[in-house]
């Protein structure tokens, strides 16, 4: 549902009651720091660690020292920066990785009073043996410091380059696991592959990642379109971690605020508490770095697009204690479906504070305005009224001139981060979700056309606004543990969210003395019929409230293997008012409690490249789809199985992983061809023993310098206890690739690169005049073209060129929407 561009206006008693709640959550917050054991016991000086640790900036190795280690590190931030570690392969106790990391670096590690280290530019010395760890400084001072090992510091894609992370990626299991560690698949779309193919919409890079399709039924902004993974619609959707309510990151979402793009595909109730076994796509944000930097874009291209981008941050005080960053962009164009328009406002600000040299405050906001003309849920109906497969043009819209869809999306955010010596961390976080909608919906999609009269179709009309606001919380403590002389590590975590809206309700698809029907479609200009009014004919209230307390524990019983347990026992509790002005009101009450999500992955590393994993996971999910009597369906239920083999090369900045995987489900929600439940909404019967099985394999990386690829093949299927397939609207088969290649020979470099998307076909049963016919879209493939040019160290400029053959294909199987015809992209961009 899509909704009211109106602002209302909160109240002063209601922001009270909400700085209690915050005031409540980051107490319960400082307990947690106060009382989280102090736990973990430090690790003796000579115990030695196995390390597969990459080269790479010498702040993310020191980080990932300290995270291991418990050692206790202090570092100026302005003496590590610009400086890079050697790779760390082999067995070390924590003192000696830490002289290996410092190798070649110019600086020197200072013992302290309490054990700890302090990094300060080395001494010159007279040509000799390689130092040694120093002694306390005199009087065991140590100069002001800020401790390194801060979460996420390893964990940034911007200016890497790559395609791929050598950093931790928590989004499957909590833990800050590599990819490689991993046991699931996992894709990650970094910042470097989204500027180098010019993706700035969400919905754009999800067409991009391995393993999901993307179904589009109509313009983006409505809420027809839908994101598939493995057979099944993906349904969770994550901002740092924290889920949101809805799809608005796929309808709306634009990417100018965020490092990268972390999917995670199979089921992750361990840390969503409900959700399908499709995937679960986690974004990012940006935060400020140690130093000022600034980038500013203007990109313009076909249809009018155009776009400007502004993205600033750094320190703001002094000793760069606390650091901000802005990002602010406009986007304004039309489409290749006529009448169609788009406007995009966007603001994102965020500032950092060290506490203390161990503690971290960060709070922001952002802001995504989208407006959106001439848009429709659909595309034309795909026969014409003798049955006869229709043919449009591309540009031909379904949409009336007046229907639209204005949304206003904004995020409060706030994050303390406190690390302990023994190596243990405590996160807490709090967002507020609050996004304004108005959809106004008009579109062509009612009736069958007379192919030669023009006489046959009719709008569907209807309106949907309201403002829902999610507030959402999260509280976990992760670190090491000693356990049998090996280190193991344990993360415990709490989350907690309530969405409510209250929403008025419309005469809908059907208005009394509205005539929907157009006299000739084949000259219609969407000016007539005029837009309805919808009278309000009552409203509905919902509440939805999720918690969950969850643990994971990552167990060594050997250097070669790890273990990975977890759990997560959940509540889950949905409740809906109706009043009808004209009937008596009702009341829903959905709850479930105590619903426990087991988890538990294996990975073994096979070499030093090379690891073998497996995993499990149960899910669960309650529905809103209802059957033929208006009752919803049972929760879906069931249980996913994964395994597979993954490799890292040159350092981690190549991996490549292969899965196979099986879903077993119930009560999984299939729609019934043109039948309906009471309150008008589409029929769904409730299918048991489905199973899904397939196989995805993934490269992402650099393959030789200055060479990137990313990309992947993935097949499933998904059966009924017949043997029917379902989902047949979704690829069987999909093969997605993108690589560029940095030619250093031509000027200052020129960067080129391409990509292809091919699928296989898809079809829908059910259409037509007849409820009996098939529509298929056959395997189709798009190829994109791309090339960056730096014309100085501060100036470059880029230009992506897509759909290179100009394929004709549509992009769903129930209406008649055709994918973007070839169009072109130039990106001016500077950076300081």
């Amino acid at each position: 549902m899509t909704g009211p561009a109106a602002d209302p206006t909160e109240t002063a008693h209601a922001g009270v009651k909400r700085w209690r709640r915050l005031r409540r959550a980051f107490a319960l917050a400082s307990l947690v720091l106060l009382t989280v054991p102090a736990a973990a016991q430090t690790p003796t000086a000579d115990a030695a660690f196995e390390w597969h640790q990459p080269a790479q900036p010498l702040s993310g190795a020191l980080t990932a020292l300290a995270v291991r280690t418990g050692l206790l590190l202090g570092v100026d931030a302005e003496v590590v920066r610009g400086k890079r570690a050697p790779a760390l392969q082999g067995r070390y106790t924590a003192r000696e990785a830490l002289l290996q990391l410092l190798e070649g670096s110019g600086l020197e590690a200072v013992r302290g009073a309490s054990g700890g280290y302090a990094l300060r530019v080395a001494a010159q010395r007279p040509p000799g043996p390689k130092p040694q760890a120093e002694a306390p400084a005199a009087g065991g001072a140590l100069s002001e410091v800020t401790v390194t090992g801060g979460r996420d510091i390893g964990t940034v894609t911007e200016g890497t380059g790559s395609y791929t992370t050598d950093g931790a990626i928590g989004t499957a299991t909590r833990l800050e696991l590599s990819l490689r560690e991993t046991p699931q698949s996992v894709s990650v779309l970094t910042r470097e592959r989204l500027d180098d193919q010019g993706l700035s919409q969400i919905s754009d890079v999800l067409r991009q990642t391995p393993g999901l399709s993307f179904v589009q039924s109509g313009n983006a902004g409505t809420d027809a379109n839908a994101v598939y993974s493995r057979g099944f619609e993906v349904e969770n959707y994550q901002v740092d971690g924290i889920p949101q309510a809805g799809t608005w990151l796929l309808q709306t979402g634009d990417l100018a605020f965020y490092d990268r793009v972390e999917v995670v595909r199979g089921a992750t109730g361990l840390l969503n508490g409900v959700g399908t076994p499709a995937a679960t796509v986690n974004l990012v944000r940006k935060r400020p770095g140690n130093a000022l930097q600034a980038s500013a874009s203007f990109s313009a291209g076909t249809w009018n697009r155009q776009r400007a981008e502004l993205d600033i941050g750094g320190p703001v005080t002094a000793d760069g204690r606390v650091r901000a960053r802005v990002v602010a962009a406009v986007q304004d164009g039309d489409s290749w479906i006529e009448r169609h328009h788009e406007n995009k406002r966007l603001f994102y600000g965020i500032v950092e504070a060290d506490l203390t040299r161990t503690t971290r405050l960060s709070a922001g906001f952002e802001l995504q305005r989208h407006d959106n003309d001439g848009v429709a849920r659909a595309g034309l109906p795909l026969f014409f009224s003798d049955g006869t497969e229709a043919d449009y043009g591309r540009s031909r819209s379904a949409a009336a001139r007046w229907a639209h869809s204005y949304q206003d999306q904004r995020q409060y955010f706030a994050a303390l981060d406190h690390r302990f010596d023994s190596g243990w961390a405590v996160h807490a976080a709090f967002n507020r979700s609050r996004r304004a909608y108005d959809d106004v919906i008009g579109y062509a999609l009612r009736g069958y056309m007379n192919r030669a009269t023009g006489a046959g179709l009719g709008l569907w009309t209807h309106r949907w606004n309201a403002v829902p606001v999610q507030n959402a919380f999260d509280l976990y403590a992760s670190g090491p543990f000693e356990l049998f002389g090996r280190r193991h590590a344990l993360v415990l975590g709490y989350n907690a969210s309530r969405t409510h809206s209250d929403a008025p309700l419309y005469a809908g698809w059907n208005v009394a003395g509205f005539d929907p029907w157009l006299a000739n479609f084949n000259s219609w200009t969407g000016d007539l019929p005029a837009q309805p009014h919808q009278p309000v004919t009552g409203r509905q209230d919902t509440s939805t409230r999720q918690t969950g307390a969850y643990a994971t524990v990552r167990l060594r019983p050997t250097d070669a293997l790890s273990v990975i347990v977890g759990a997560r026992a959940s509540d889950w509790k949905d409740v809906t008012r109706s009043f009808p002005s004209q009937s008596t009101a009702t009341f829903t009450t959905r709850s479930e409690k105590g619903v426990v999500t087991p988890y538990a992955g294996v990975v073994f590393d096979l070499d030093k490249h090379w690891s073998a994993y497996a995993s499990y996971t149960s899910i669960f999910k309650p529905q809103a789809s209802k059957d033929r009597s208006g009752t919803y369906l049972d929760p879906l239920e069931g249980h996913a199985y994964e395994a597979g083999v993954k490799g890292a090369f040159y350092n981690d900045r190549l991996n490549l992983s292969a899965a196979v995987f099986q879903v077993k489900q119930d009560n999984l929600a299939v729609r019934l061809d043109n039948e309906f439940a009471p309150d008008g909404s589409a029929a769904y019967r409730a299918a048991k023993g489905t199973t899904t099985r397939g196989h995805e394999f993934e490269i992402a990386g650099e393959l030789l310098p200055g060479w990137q690829v990313g990309g992947g093949f993935a097949h499933s299927v998904a059966r009924d206890a017949a043997g029917q397939r379902l989902n047949t609207q979704v690829p069987k088969n999909l093969l997605k690739l993108f690589t560029s290649y940095r030619i250093a020979g031509i000027g200052n470099g020129l960067t080129v690169g391409g990509g292809l998307n091919w699928q296989s076909d898809t079809y829908s049963t059910g259409l037509g005049p007849s409820g009996h016919a098939r529509f298929t879209q056959q395997a189709f493939t798009t190829l994109d073209l791309m090339a960056r040019y730096p014309i100085n160290k501060h100036l470059a400029v880029s230009v992506a060129l897509n759909n290179v053959f100009d394929t004709r294909y549509r992009t769903s199987t129930s209406s008649s929407f055709y994918g973007a015809p070839r169009h072109l992209l130039v990106t001016l961009r500077g950076t300081y």
